[in-house]
Parts: structure tokens; sequence; C-alpha cells
């Protein structure tokens, strides 16, 4: 039984004019393009596809198809479905009207599926009642289910992680992406599906309710994710340069990753198990607490910039990291013995940890010198409060109480695990 009837109507006599005016241009002798696409597996022989790119296709002719008579009706009966508001802001970004929105992630869309069931532009009653069905199907569902993907370099993993707040890291499928998004070979990183450090995208997913509007901030929570992750590992892990959306399992859109997090660190590609991934989640947790603590929240930017930096600016960076977040007003020397003592375990640790941190003041950020800095932000943040910790560490240096307990001492202290 048809929901709506008039929108099955109007979308049906789109698609059928469409449908007559590809006919009519492949007749005067236009092609569809192909894609020559490889697809690799360790392990397995390379496979090879010819794949049809009737989006794309679609899409290059975007501006003609809405010319076309049945277009203008088939738009205004999806303007008048609440429910499609979310596809019309699919493309919100103040420069695209609601109305090619809608052309573009509804009747395209919807178009293309029905020319791949149909194999091609012959057109075929039962291949749009399918294409229709799950159309509908989406638009008044209960729920709508969103997901978006990134492919991500610098690290490999064993088996699919979970990262906290819908997002995990899993393998990607071979030729998963493209399957979906045709046009995305070259938008994807170098290397991407065949090296084993290039084997993985991060996965954000959501279930949605019906009257909400809008989408998840997809850049934002996989930017956290690459963050939590670089926090993590210490190593050089970056997502993008785009993330892939699907809405209900069909393809919504595709935006740009924030640069901070699609640009790679120098460095080793390194291996995550359960036992880090579950520190990256707590720290993804944790980024939170930046938004009320803006010197934490500098002290992670400062961070984060000096990644991709040599001296001496990657020691201003880490200067002002460390400063941000353990010195306060008391300045660089006192971040680093706050550092000293909650990094170090001895006496002898800590006075080693000082030294090499009273390099950052020379201009000095070598490896070990910034994987302090790094460590500290994480025991900042896996603490939870800064003000105690900084507190609690004076306390420790003057002899007063034992060292704060941090991270997995004080999630067992908390009986929390």
């Amino acid at each position: 039984m048809l929901h709506a009837p008039q929108l099955h109507h109007a979308l049906r006599s789109f698609c059928l004019g469409a449908f007559a005016a590809v006919t009519r241009e492949l007749d005067e002798g236009g092609d569809v393009p192909f894609a020559f696409e490889e697809h690799e597996a360790p392990g397995r022989p390379t496979l090879y596809e010819y794949r049809p790119l009737v989006r794309p296709f679609l899409e290059a002719r975007a501006n003609r198809l809405t010319a076309l008579p049945d277009a203008r009706d088939a738009l205004e009966a999806l303007e008048r479905e609440p429910a499609a508001a979310i596809f019309a802001r699919a493309h919100g970004d103040g420069e695209v009207s609601s109305r090619d929105a809608l052309l573009r992630t509804v009747l395209l869309p919807l178009l293309a599926e029905t020319a791949e069931a149909c194999g091609g532009f012959d057109w075929d009653d039962e291949a749009f009642e399918r294409s229709y069905a799950v159309l509908e199907g989406s638009l008044f569902g209960e729920s709508r289910s969103y997901a978006a993907v990134a492919p991500v370099v610098g690290l490999s993993i064993g088996g699919a992680l979970d990262l906290g707040g819908g997002v995990r890291i899993r393998h990607v499928a071979s030729g998963e992406i493209a399957a979906h998004w045709p046009q995305a070979r070259g938008l994807l990183p170098e290397g991407f599906e065949r090296e084993p450090d290039r084997l993985c995208v991060l996965e954000l997913q959501a279930d949605l309710d019906t009257d909400e509007g809008s989408v998840p901030d997809a850049p934002g929570e996989l930017a956290d994710a690459v963050t939590a992750l670089r926090l993590a590992t210490a190593g050089p892990v970056a997502a993008g340069p785009v993330l892939f959306e699907r809405l209900d399992w069909k393809p919504y859109g595709i935006r740009a990753v924030l640069p901070i997090a699609a640009t790679a660190p120098p460095g080793e590609p390194v291996r995550l198990d359960p036992v880090t991934a579950n520190r990256a989640l707590r720290l993804r947790e944790r980024l939170a607490l930046a938004d009320h603590d803006r010197e934490l929240g500098e002290a992670l930017d400062r961070w984060e910039l000096a990644l991709f930096q040599s001296d001496p600016f990657a020691s201003e960076q880490l200067r002002a990291s460390l400063t941000a977040s353990m010195g306060g007003v008391d300045g660089l020397f006192a971040g680093s013995l706050r550092a000293a003592a909650a990094l170090g375990e001895t006496p002898r640790e800590r006075a080693g940890i000082l030294e090499r941190l009273r390099l950052l003041a020379a201009g000095d950020a070598g490896a070990a010198t910034a994987d302090l800095v790094r460590r500290a932000l994480v025991a900042v943040l896996e603490h939870g409060d800064r003000q105690l910790l900084l507190r609690s560490l004076d306390e420790t240096l003057l002899g007063l109480r034992p060292k704060p307990a941090i991270g997995l001492e004080s999630l067992v202290a908390a009986g929390a695990v």
C-alpha cells in the first residue's frame, strides 16, 4: 500500500520523462561512461571490473533534467513532505537551494537506482516500484539509519574496534566505497585498500528520528576520533580527505574532513590493539572537557599543530601546550615539574623527565621530548579534572601526598574495572 500516492505518481512521471530524454541522447550517439576498477585483497587474485557510471552520467545532466516538465511537479511534491526536509539539508551550506538538494539527494539517486535495476534505460515498472518502495520506507519509516565513513591511514588493526559514541574503526570491504560512490577514486588516499596501514575506515553510525531535520556533525566527530587515536597511539594517524555519508544505506553526501585530521603527520605506522583502542575511547569522550576549559583546548590545539612542524616552531608549540595544560599562570617550569611528577614513578625517572622537558626552552623538540608532552596531555584527559590534578601534583611535589591516580589506576580505584 502506497503511503503517498501523489508523491509516487510525481516521481514515476519524472523518472519516465528522464528515461525518455536520456534514451533520445543515447540514440543520437551519446554514451554512458564506464570506470575500470581494480580490486585487490591480501592473498587473493586481483579482480578487474567495468562499472557503468550511471550516477555521474545523470548528475552531469542535472540542470537539463531539472528543466524537464515533470521535474517541477516532482520537486513540489517532495517539498510538501516534511519527511524530506533532512534530504533538503544534505547540501545545506548556504550556497545550494533546498530544491537543488532534493534533486541531488532524492530524485537523481532514485533515477540512478531505477536505471541500474533496469540494466540501462529500458523502462521496467517493477524496477521502479522496488526503488520507490525503498525511498518511501526511508521517508516515512519510524527511524533513519545514518552512517559516515572516512578512509584512515597510519595504522592497522586485527578487527573492528569500538571508539565510543557510535564511532568505530574497521577494515574496509574491497570496493565498498566505489560501489556507493563511483566518483570516489580520486578522493581516496594514495594506496588506499592496498597498503597494510591503509585498509581501514572510521565509521560513525547513528539512528535518527524521522522528525529530525539534521544529521550528526560527522566531520567534528571523526576529527575527535583522529585526535584521540593520535594521543593514544603516538602514530601518524589521519582520515579523509573526505568522508562519505549514507542515509538508509543510500549515498547522502560527501563532505571534507577537517584539515588537521586529514593531514598525515610524519612517522611509522602503528598497530591498534584492543587495549589501546579502549584508551582512545576514553580520550575521545574526555575531549569534550576542552569545550569548557579554554586552556585545555589551547593545549590540545598546540600539541596537534606541533605534529606537522619542525624546530624552532615545533618547540614553540609544545612549550605553549605544556604551559597551557600543566603550567597555567605559573609558567613552563611549573608545568614541567608537574608533568615530571605525573609521568615519573621514581625520583630518578622524574628527574630525567624534567631534564628532557627543560630542552623545550632551548628549542629542542626531539621525538622523546614531544612524546612527553603527549603523555602529559593524556594524563590530564584521563584524570578528568585538570585543576584538581594540578593541585594534587603540587602536593605530591611538596611531599604532602602520594602521586594521584591517573588513567587505569583511577578506574580501578573507582571500581570501574
